[in-house]
């Protein structure tokens, strides 16, 4: 009873048993959209723990995407909670372009509906990614953020160009690598873990400088996830512009970094 849908549209769930299974509808959409949720109808008694709740973001788990330190809102607010037979007046919505339905329903036909729609973000920060091969852009707009791309696959990351931690835009240093080690406060980070959340992230390499033709960094990450992370400080408008493509078995030979070994 878990599903993905990236569509728009009008849902109808409803309960075929009295199991007190926990379900979960995953959705995700184009990295510069957010999901919006209307609650249309609920019937989901309260009794042997009946309840339908909305997730700003993705669990898996356990573990949150974007991860609680990630987020612009602390756990406990991106949680809504519902159950009982009434209409459900506010609009949830969520801060990137994946929220997620989780609903438990131990009485049979019982169940909600609800509507889905995906509204224009115009400064998209976390970003978790179905396709690949594409061009994708973080940047913090001067903020003291950490902004993600994440994948749910392994993948081969190509820096295409980079502008981190120079509070002189017009400084051309190349791309500077290990600058997490070496303590500096804005970077990027090149890795890959087992679950969604990136503070058990497995760093490859931390990059920051500016770098307008830097081609030559190509991580290949072999993970159950592989995430690029942009960390700031707020001191400066940073911004890395990345390809990722999904790692085949031909390309193990030169991973830079293999989770689970």
């Amino acid at each position: 009873c878990i599903m993905v849908t990236s569509e728009e549209g009008q849902f109808f769930l409803k309960a075929a048993d009295d199991t007190s299974t926990v379900c979960g509808m995953y959705i995700i959409t184009d990295p510069d959209r957010r999901v919006e949720v209307h609650f249309e109808h609920l019937d989901v008694p309260c009794q042997n723990g009946g309840l339908v709740s909305f997730v700003d973001g993705w669990e898996l788990n356990g573990q949150f995407f974007p991860s609680p330190e990630d987020h612009p809102k602390p756990l406990n607010l991106r949680y809504r909670e519902f159950c009982g037979q009434r209409r459900v007046k506010q609009v949830l919505e969520s801060s990137q372009n994946a929220a997620l339905i989780q609903y438990r329903m131990p009485h049979r036909g019982k169940g909600f509906s609800f509507t889905v729609r995906f509204l224009k973000n115009s400064m998209p920060c976390n970003i978790l990614l179905e396709g690949t091969a594409d061009v994708y852009t973080l940047r913090n707009y001067g903020k003291h953020v950490n902004c993600s791309v994440t994948t749910l696959f392994p993948a081969k990351v190509k820096v295409l160009s980079l502008n981190v931690g120079l509070q002189d835009e017009g400084l051309e240093t190349g791309t500077i690598h290990k600058c997490q080690k070496r303590g500096l406060p804005d970077y990027v980070q090149l890795g890959g873990s087992q679950g969604l959340d990136t503070t058990h992230l497995v760093v490859a390499d931390s990059l920051c400088g500016m770098d307008s033709k830097p081609g030559s960094t190509v991580q290949t990450i072999f993970c159950g996830v592989t995430t690029v992370r942009l960390v700031s400080s707020g001191q400066c408008d940073n911004a890395v512009t990345i390809t990722l493509q999904q790692a085949g078995e031909d390309d193990i030979m030169e991973a830079s970094l293999i989770c689970g070994l």
